[in-house]
């Protein structure tokens, strides 16, 4: 039997996805930027993102991108933050985006082969971004202040065993508040998400700091339960 083949008289349009990338360095919460390097907005900083190719979906192309952009391997988290369709976003043609968001440990990005200009710039210190990045990167960010109430994004974005401190100032820096240190410190540890590991990370030659980790089975089974919501 012979392949239906359908005309549509509506027109086609290109589907793109965008990649807001959040990283923490110990001091700053910071977004991953690429320099455009053609037209539209050549030499402007923009999101990493490209074309959904035929054979993929719109998180696959994301996930691609994400790769290509940051070298990392494994799958880093990653949630969708809407889908931006205005006419003229784009000078080229009708391109709609869906943009996702990703948290990854700063220090295990290694740069792709199409990561040559992209570089970690400070939520507090943007330039100017291409296309409608700049309400992309303002929605990613509502969504990462929302969602630190429901996960334990510290998992994502230190490193695999941190001090307090580095886990407290992550949490200021996302939420853009300052905490006191021993209330901070008492509530994380009631909440029963982390736990020491028994070592300790040298931050000055007199003194040294307890080292902690996550306990995600305990965070997944308090998910489940529907027990789990962090409250400051």
């Amino acid at each position: 039997m012979d392949e239906l083949k359908y005309c549509y008289k509506y027109p086609h349009y290109a589907l793109t996805a965008d990649c807001v990338i959040f990283g923490f360095d110990g001091r700053e919460l910071k977004v991953l930027l690429v320099e455009r390097g053609i037209e539209p907005y050549k030499g402007c900083a923009a999101l990493p993102g490209g074309f959904m190719k035929p054979d993929e979906s719109l998180e696959e192309c994301a996930r691609r991108e994400l790769v290509e952009e940051t070298g990392l391997e494994g799958e880093p988290f990653m949630e969708e933050v809407g889908t931006y369709s205005a006419p003229g976003r784009d000078p080229r043609e009708r391109v709609v985006t869906t943009a996702f968001m990703a948290l990854v440990r700063s220090s295990e990005v290694k740069g792709g082969d199409d990561a040559a200009s992209a570089s970690w710039h400070p939520i507090a210190d943007l330039p100017p971004l291409a296309f409608d990045h700049e309400r992309i990167l303002a929605d990613a960010l509502r969504r990462l202040r929302e969602l630190i109430y429901f996960r334990p994004v510290g998992h994502d974005l230190l490193p695999e065993k941190f001090t307090m401190p580095q886990l407290q100032g992550l949490y200021e820096a996302i939420l853009g508040v300052k905490f006191d240190r021993r209330n901070f410190a008492k509530k994380m540890l009631h909440v029963g998400i982390i736990e020491e590991t028994g070592e300790k990370s040298a931050v000055s030659m007199r003194r040294a700091a307890n080292l902690y980790r996550f306990r995600l089975e305990s965070y997944e089974a308090m998910k489940d339960r529907g027990e789990w919501k962090m409250e400051f």
